[in-house]
């Protein structure tokens, strides 16, 4: 990917939640073209690193540009036009349970354009092929397995040809072969379509399968950046705490603790 353009940059992101700093400086550029696994153990920051991404929260410090467009200065017309450029594939799927899995495909191309109804039936399917669920636009959310599910939710997320592509936690409950199915399955997309795209995840065996370049949060910072090989080489403990799934001892501050329980601190 050499001489690839920057699709994401963020830039010295600062994130609070209350008093309690969440994200501490975070600098993260993603390539045209490539996929960027997040990991971390619970707590280090991923999911308010995408939300941020996605432009659902507004960073204390720092500067996060999607496509060379810096959210924070987007009128929110320009954020809708950006947004149509965007898919999301969310943990849960968040497939909408009243709707057919092919009416919640062409939702977005309900909202953000004017096609007519053929046309969106004929698109709807087309991605469900993609997504090897032909056959399968008339039922119900109810009605599909997990993976199923995680594989219309991807089916939704591209239904517009976007730029760049948020998956959090794809192979989240799945079994290890539809989890590995999954990870194929973003590997097409990526290929097909060119897309950039961002993957937080906690499964080591999609991490390593999928990613182009990996990204280690811990406790709010980037502690590890790079290619699969220089992940699995870093002499930072705490990276290889978490390829190892190693517990990490915790010393107790007996002054910290009973401010703490004193609301001192």
């Amino acid at each position: 990917m050499n001489g690839a353009e920057v699709s994401i940059e963020v830039r010295g992101l600062v994130s609070y939640y209350g008093t309690r700093k969440v994200l501490k400086g975070i600098d993260l550029s993603v390539l045209d073209g490539e996929i960027m696994v997040i990991m971390g153990g619970s707590g280090s920051g991923k999911s308010t690193l995408l939300n941020h991404l996605l432009g659902l929260l507004s960073p204390a410090e720092g500067s996060v540009r999607l496509l060379g467009r810096d959210l924070a200065r987007l009128t929110p017309m320009e954020m809708l036009d950006l947004r149509r450029h965007i898919g999301v594939a969310f943990q849960s799927g968040a497939l909408f349970s009243s709707l057919s899995v092919a009416e919640n495909i062409m939702l977005p191309l309900r909202e953000h354009s004017d096609l007519d109804r053929k046309t969106m039936e004929i698109i709807a399917r087309l991605k469900l092929e993609v997504v090897s669920l032909a056959g399968f636009g008339d039922l119900m959310p109810a009605e599909l397995s997990g993976g199923m599910i995680k594989r219309a939710a991807l089916a939704r997320a591209i239904v517009m040809d976007p730029k760049l592509l948020f998956c959090d936690e794809p192979s989240a409950g799945l079994d290890p072969v539809v989890s590995s199915s999954i990870d194929e399955l973003i590997l097409r997309l990526r290929d097909a379509m060119g897309m950039t795209t961002v993957v937080v995840t906690h499964d080591l065996d999609s991490a390593f399968k999928i990613a182009d370049r990996i990204c280690v949060l811990d406790d709010g910072e980037i502690i590890a950046l790079g290619s699969k090989d220089e992940i699995r080489a870093s002499s930072n403990e705490r990276v290889q705490n978490l390829l190892n799934r190693r517990s990490e001892e915790v010393t107790l501050d007996t002054d910290a603790y009973l401010r703490r329980l004193l609301g001192e601190s």
